[in-house]
C-alpha cells in the first residue's frame, strides 16, 4: 500500500511540474512574442506560446493544460480590459490548442514528421483549424468589451488568427526536433563544416531581411538548403530564423515594410511567414519520407538477395541429388541385350547348339 502511495506521489509530483515548466516557457515565450506587436498588446504577427502548447500536449499528454491556461492568465491579466474578458481569452487560448491536439492525434500525427501527411496534418489541422477558436474567442471578447472598435475586429482577428497559427507552424517543429535532438555518430568532418555554413548564411540573411533593402526572398534558397541536406533537423530551425527577422524588420518598418500602411504590412509578413513555414515543413518531410521509402526499398532487397543466396545452394544440392538417382535407376532398369537364343525358343536353341564352331 505503501508502494503504491509513493508511486502515486512521484507521478503527481512529475506532472505539477510538468505543468509549471509548460507554464513558465508559455508566459516567457509570450512576453517576447509582445514585443512583436502591430495590432493591440495580445494581437502578434508571430505567437510562440501557441506552439509550445501544442508541443507540449503532443509530447507530454493532455495533462499538462492546466500550465496553458496559467501561463495564458499570466500573460493576459495585465492586458485584458476585465477579469471576465481575461477568463474567456484564456478559455480560448486554452482550447485551441486542445482542438489541435485532438485533431492530430485523430489522424494519426507522429512526432517524428517524416511523412508528408504528419507536415499536412500540423498545417492544416494543427494550426490553420485549431487556431481558429482562440482568434474567434479572443477577438469577439475584446469587441464585446469595448476594447475592438468594429472596423477593427477582421484586421485583428486575422493577425490574431495567423499569428497563432504561424507559432504552430514555426516553433512546434523545432521543439519536436530538440525533443528528438542527439549528438550523431560517424559524421565526417564535411558535414560539420556544412551546418556551420548554414547557420552563418541563415544568420547572414536574417540581418538582411532586417536591414534597409527589401531582401525577404533571400531566405527561400536558404529553407531549401535546409531542408535538402538536413531535413526536419536543419528546416525548422532555419525557418523559425527566418521568420523572426521578417517580423523585426515589420515591427522596425524597415526593408520591404517601409512607407507601408498596418494592412500592407500585416499581409506582407504574414504571406512570408507562411511561405516559410509551409515549404520548410512540407519540403523536408517529403525528402524525409522519400528517403525512408528508398532505406526500406534497399533492406528489403537485401533481404531477397539473402534468402536467394540461402535458397540457391540447397537447390543445386537437391538437383544433383536428383540427378544421380535418375542415373542410378536408368542403369538398373536398362534392358540387357543377349547374344544367344531366348530359353522360350526351345528351336532355335538347338540350332544354335549345332551350329558349327571355328577351330
Amino acid at each position: 500500500m505503501s508502494v503504491a502511495r509513493h508511486e502515486g506521489f512521484r507521478r503527481g509530483a512529475a506532472t505539477a511540474l510538468e505543468i509549471c515548466v509548460i507554464a513558465g516557457l508559455y508566459y516567457a515565450s509570450g512576453r517576447l512574442g509582445l514585443l512583436q506587436q502591430l495590432v493591440r498588446g495580445q494581437v502578434t504577427p508571430l505567437w510562440p506560446p501557441t506552439g509550445i502548447a501544442v508541443a507540449g500536449l503532443l509530447l507530454l499528454g493532455p495533462r499538462v493544460w492546466p500550465g496553458i491556461s496559467l501561463g495564458a492568465f499570466a500573460i493576459n491579466i495585465s492586458l485584458g480590459p476585465s477579469i471576465p474578458a481575461v477568463l474567456a481569452i484564456v478559455a480560448g487560448n486554452t482550447l485551441a490548442p486542445l482542438c489541435s491536439y485532438a485533431l492530430l492525434r485523430r489522424t494519426g500525427f507522429r512526432t517524428e514528421m517524416d511523412r508528408l501527411r504528419d507536415a499536412l496534418a500540423l498545417v492544416f489541422l494543427g494550426a490553420f483549424t485549431g487556431m481558429l477558436l482562440s482568434a474567434t474567442v479572443g477577438g469577439c471578447t475584446l469587441l464585446l468589451a469595448g476594447a475592438l472598435s468594429t472596423g477593427a475586429f477582421w484586421p485583428t482577428w486575422s493577425v490574431w488568427w495567423t499569428g497563432d497559427a504561424m507559432g504552430v507552424l514555426l516553433v512546434t517543429p523545432v521543439l519536436l526536433v530538440l525533443r528528438s535532438a542527439h549528438r550523431p555518430r560517424d559524421v565526417p568532418p564535411s558535414r560539420w563544416l556544412e551546418a556551420s555554413l548554414l547557420l552563418v548564411t541563415t544568420i547572414g540573411v536574417g540581418f538582411l531581411e532586417a536591414s534597409r533593402v527589401p531582401l525577404l526572398f533571400l531566405g527561400l534558397p536558404v529553407l531549401i538548403w535546409a531542408a535538402f541536406r538536413f531535413q526536419r533537423a536543419g528546416a525548422a530551425p532555419c525557418a523559425l530564423a527566418v521568420s523572426t527577422f521578417a517580423i523585426l524588420a515589420a515591427t522596425r518598418r524597415t526593408g520591404p515594410f517601409a512607407g507601408q500602411d498596418l494592412l500592407i504590412d500585416m499581409i506582407t509578413i504574414q504571406a512570408f511567414n507562411g511561405s516559410v513555414a509551409l515549404t520548410a515543413l512540407l519540403l523536408s518531410a517529403t525528402i524525409s519520407e522519400h528517403r525512408q521509402n528508398r532505406k526500406e526499398i534497399e533492406q528489403a532487397c537485401r533481404q531477397l538477395a539473402d534468402m536467394v543466396a540461402r535458397i540457391a545452394p540447397e537447390e543445386a544440392e537437391k538437383a544433383t541429388r536428383s540427378d544421380s538417382e535418375e542415373n542410378g535407376t536408368g542403369d538398373a532398369e536398362r534392358p540387357r541385350t543377349h547374344h544367344g537364343p531366348s530359353a522360350a525358343d526351345p528351336e532355335a536353341r538347338d540350332r544354335w547348339s549345332h551350329r558349327p564352331r571355328p577351330p
